[in-house]
């Protein structure tokens, strides 16, 4: 596995120069500002990844504001109640990608985010003070508790609310693969602790968040 700042010189020499990738990289939000996200944008990110999730995203988003009016703002406790009714009036909304099992899991996740919501004082709380040296961890649990939010899904949910994070994408993928440290994209216990570790050992290296690191992954290749 090749030190981090190794890494960042083929990604910058691929990228016109280290300011050129400097300029390329993005910063997560604050914790303090992650934690103070509502609980609907939470839910609402969800929903829209699950929706992305094999479908022309496109399409998702010229729909999403009809999805907001269907799911009522995604407020966690009115879409938890949601029940037979609800779930037809949604089949039949053209407004919206009528899915019945990602339909259902925007509900199963409305529970879900209500529970962490008690247990923690909300979502963001939750997600916010998960230590960024476990990110597997808090991957793991979402795609648990959750529905429909393993592999990517919840990678891309988090990154989109500016938590600090890494997204296996296929060239973040193939780096690590060249690095030694998988062998194939990670989707095993094991491989995603190896994969933690090495991000975690890049951060030592070089001072720098998860997505930095994994946005400049991506750039090496």
């Amino acid at each position: 596995m090749r030190p981090f700042d190794e890494i960042h010189a083929i990604a910058a020499e691929r990228k016109g120069g280290p300011a050129a990738l400097e300029a390329l990289l993005s910063q997560p939000l604050p914790a303090e500002e992650l934690a103070a996200t509502s609980d609907d944008r939470w839910l609402s990110m969800m929903a829209r990844c699950v929706f992305q999730a094999g479908f022309s995203w496109k399409v998702i988003d010229a729909k999403w504001p009809g999805f907001e009016t269907a799911f009522d703002g995604f407020a966690p406790a009115r879409v938890a109640a949601y029940h037979d009714d609800d779930i037809d009036r949604l089949l039949a909304d053209r407004g919206i990608v009528r899915n019945g099992a990602k339909i259902a899991s925007v509900i199963d996740n409305a529970r879900m985010v209500l529970d962490l919501a008690a247990a923690h004082g909300s979502m963001g709380r939750h997600v916010a003070d998960w230590p960024v040296t476990d990110h597997a961890g808090l991957l793991a649990s979402l795609a648990r508790d959750g529905s429909r939010l393993g592999g990517g899904t919840a990678q891309r949910m988090l990154r989109f609310m500016g938590r600090d994070g890494y997204v296996l994408s296929p060239d973040v993928t193939a780096r690590l693969i060249a690095e030694g440290i998988v062998a194939k994209a990670p989707t095993s216990k094991r491989d995603m602790a190896a994969v933690q570790a090495a991000f975690n050992t890049w951060m030592t290296q070089s001072g720098r968040g998860l997505t930095q690191i994994s946005q400049v992954l991506a750039f090496s290749v």
